[in-house]
């Protein structure tokens, strides 16, 4: 859609791609950088009961919106786990650590949103290959600077997992 000198973005659920995850979530891939101009770039995504969302990591250049869509989401930032439920929202600037997944017995559904835009659709894609035992974690530990996501040691997130 045409507005001025700019082009709206609008993306129906038929056309977004969609990365199935093993414990019956999955990304919906609604925008890339590409596709905004470098404004941002958008997913939705649907975890399992309890299932992972992220390992902790940070972001060198960009701020990332989390909205709960349903179901409760269990955070790590920084040093402090947050529980946050339907309609809830959580904003992680750039250089800080956070860790998240659908909180122990529940599903969850996230609206997740990186401004500036990042072009990770080919990140997500890797993370569906490597959930489904197709691709090694390590694969990713090359691809952290393209796709501004670098990995941290994971013994906090899995403490406060298991706590």
């Amino acid at each position: 859609m045409e507005t001025g000198n700019e082009t709206a973005l609008i993306v129906r659920p038929e056309e977004a791609e969609y990365v199935a995850l093993p414990h019956g979530g999955g990304f919906r891939l609604l925008a890339d950088a590409a596709d905004t101009g470098g404004a941002l770039g958008a997913n939705r995504l649907a975890l399992g009961k309890g299932a992972d969302g992220a390992r902790p990591h940070y972001h060198t250049v960009s701020t990332e919106l989390f909205y709960v869509l349903d179901g409760r989401v269990e955070f790590l930032v920084g040093e402090e786990r947050e529980s946050v439920g339907q309609g809830g929202m959580v904003v992680v600037p750039p250089k800080v650590a956070h860790a998240f997944g659908a909180a122990a017995g529940c599903t969850a559904e996230l609206l997740a949103v990186l401004t500036p835009g990042i072009d990770r659709f080919g990140y997500f894609r890797t993370l569906g290959r490597i959930q489904h035992g197709l691709d090694s974690f390590d694969s990713l530990l090359p691809e952290q600077a393209r796709y501004d996501v670098h990995f941290l040691e994971a013994t906090a997130w899995r403490s406060a997992q298991t706590a």
